[in-house]
């Protein structure tokens, strides 16, 4: 009986192998040939930033559109689904501190950047790539740069750039809450430009999101305070059963110093 070829055994080999890997998430091939070579999925959005203005607009921004009862128009940039990212990162699933989860095919990812790549390589069909879809070209209007950098803001000025930013940002007052559409809406253009619009300016005057951020109450801080009542009420109720048992000593340890004190040899 003929002995099949060496490189067959070899082929098999590596294909059952690399197959096994895919089966059970071990194996990420990073990029298909196909992106390799024609770079078919590349996106000239930066995800960071757009990352970065989406927060800024959930933090100073939406508490108080809620508030109003305020519906974006659709035409808004600011609206969600004028993020190209929004549908990828509405899938991220942090299951724990080292654990990111996609939520399209459940792999599973030490960190975040990682699962941003496994989004790029696998999934880039649930991005929407269409016209004007990049929040990330309004970041100079929400001073995303501020935002981003953890160093202070020691940087020297540009007028032109400011004045830029601030055309941008006055644009995206009138396009988000046109003055002429209700009380609501002249409300929120005239909050948006005093949150946003006028600290684009070199004189100084203006204090960055001078109306500050209504983050609202999270979970985790009402299981942090919940938890903190019942420690101490266990913290109380531990000092007083433990005075008490002291009081009850001291009062036997009286009683019977007396009885021994009455007792007296005849």
């Amino acid at each position: 009986m003929a002995k099949p070829p060496t490189r067959l055994i070899v082929f098999l080999f590596l294909f059952s192998t690399f197959s096994l890997l895919e089966i059970h998430g071990e194996f990420e091939p990073s990029r298909t040939l196909e992106q390799e070579q024609g770079n078919v999925h590349e996106v000239h959005c930066s995800r960071e930033r757009s990352k970065a203005a989406w927060k800024i607009v959930e933090e100073y921004l939406m508490p108080f559109v809620e508030k109003e009862g305020y519906r974006i128009p659709s035409r808004c940039r600011l609206h969600p689904e004028n993020d190209m990212y929004r549908d990828q990162e509405e899938h991220k699933i942090h299951a724990a501190l080292n654990e990111w989860r996609c939520g399209y095919c459940k792999k599973t990812f030490y960190e975040e950047k990682y699962l941003d790549k496994h989004f790029d390589n696998r999934h880039y069909d649930m991005l929407n790539v269409t016209h004007r879809r990049c929040l990330a070209d309004v970041c100079g209007a929400l001073h995303c740069d501020r935002v981003m950098s953890s160093l202070p803001h020691k940087t020297k000025c540009n007028p032109a750039a400011a004045a830029r930013n601030k055309h941008l940002c006055e644009s995206l007052a009138s396009s988000c809450f046109p003055v002429n559409e209700g009380s609501a809406a002249h409300r929120l253009n005239e909050l948006f430009l005093r949150q946003f619009c006028d600290s684009h300016s070199c004189s100084g005057g203006q204090k960055l999101f001078s109306l500050g951020s209504k983050k609202k109450t999270s979970v985790l801080y009402i299981i942090t305070s919940v938890l903190i009542l019942i420690l101490l009420s266990l913290f109380y109720i531990f000092m007083y059963l433990y005075q008490r048992g002291l009081k009850r000593g001291t009062q036997e340890l009286k009683r019977i110093s007396r009885s021994g004190q009455k007792k007296k040899p005849s």
